[in-house]
């Protein structure tokens, strides 16, 4: 594995008290392979990811856990040395990650030049082969990020990214603000990208059709937690968890009968005071009610290691029965009420 995480806990704090943003979450990254992390908006994707880099926001801190980093141990105190050479990051929004008043090939030179210490001369040869790589025009270094289409700013970012030929690349909804076909064309570079490069990817995302289309394995997170994970067509096909089921239904299946899409019903639970047990109980049609006091442990493998699916749900062996009754709108229009069907 080229990158372990075990346990994690991430706290941030507010004025309204410790919010457990990942709470005890472990996955891992096989060498060579793309690891998709998914869940709804404020689950702790992003969170988990950005400790995994120690850039962590000032009232964030990791309160428990750790991440092991091809056989090392890392936290903030370890990691800046390892970012971009290592460890590199693609942002959400090219735009906001890109300096408005430099070129776009001047932010890629300054960081081969002061994190890489190339020369001014084989920075801006690099530069060109980074562009290239990418699929942008090596005369397009001269331009500024506001000159760019969405597409190509995130192309210009990931080209950035590669620019110190890391071995491990953690992209944050890389392609959530662009159209479908722009979506299309940067998942396929960074698939091209992967395997000629031999990367480890970790892809942050709330969208099952990229993780399908993308990823070889997947880990599915809830309220901080991780809830299921293994191979990305045992997840997504044969689904353990009630909520990655609920996940699979709200999204269009085009070689589905199926013609409504069916939504979770309620809100994830406050993570300053999330309640005992699984915190997927309130919104579950098939809690039952030692869900609502025992949590289940995920199972003795962690997430992506030795390509194990694995759930944290206390009728994981009755998935699939309840994988029937999950497909049926009407499951999901009830209430918890501690189902036992």
């Amino acid at each position: 594995m080229i990158l372990e995480v075990d346990g994690l806990q991430i706290h941030y704090g507010t004025a309204g008290g410790t919010v457990r943003a990942v709470d005890g979450a472990s996955f891992a990254v096989p060498e060579g392979r793309i690891v998709g992390l998914v869940g709804e908006s404020g689950c702790g994707k992003t969170t988990a990811v950005r400790a995994i880099m120690g850039v962590l926001a000032e009232n964030g801190r990791r309160a428990g856990g750790r991440v092991v980093f091809k056989g090392k141990p890392i936290d903030e105190t370890n990691t800046r040395p390892l970012l971009w050479r290592d460890i590199a990051y693609v942002p959400q929004s090219a735009m906001s990650s890109l300096d408005p008043v430099y070129t776009v090939g001047a932010q890629i030179v300054e960081v081969l030049t002061k994190r890489g210490r190339h020369g001014k001369t084989a920075a801006r040869a690099r530069a060109a082969e980074l562009f290239d790589l990418v699929g942008l025009s090596e005369n397009r270094l001269r331009d500024y990020p506001h000159q760019f289409s969405g597409g190509m700013r995130q192309r210009a970012a990931i080209a950035m990214a590669l620019a110190l030929e890391p071995s491990l690349l953690l992209a944050d909804e890389p392609v959530t603000a662009l159209d479908v076909i722009v979506q299309r064309q940067i998942l396929d570079t960074l698939r091209a990208l992967q395997q000629r490069l031999k990367l480890s990817m970790v892809l942050v995302t709330h969208d099952i059709s990229v993780v399908a289309y993308l990823c070889d394995e997947v880990v599915v997170m809830y309220a901080g937690q991780v809830i299921e994970s293994g191979p990305v067509r045992e997840v997504l096909g044969r689904p353990r968890h009630p909520y990655t089921m609920g996940l699979r239904n709200a999204f269009p299946d085009l070689m589905s009968d199926a013609l409504e899409l069916v939504p979770i019903a309620g809100s994830p639970p406050d993570l300053a005071d999330p309640p005992p047990g699984c915190r997927f109980t309130p919104r579950c049609p098939f809690a039952l009610a030692a869900c609502s006091t025992r949590p289940a442990a995920i199972g003795s493998d962690r997430a992506g290691a030795g390509n194990a699916h694995v759930s944290a749900c206390l009728r994981d062996g009755e998935a699939d029965h309840l994988r029937t009754f999950a497909l049926d709108p009407v499951t999901w229009q009830r209430s918890s009420a501690y189902a036992t069907s």
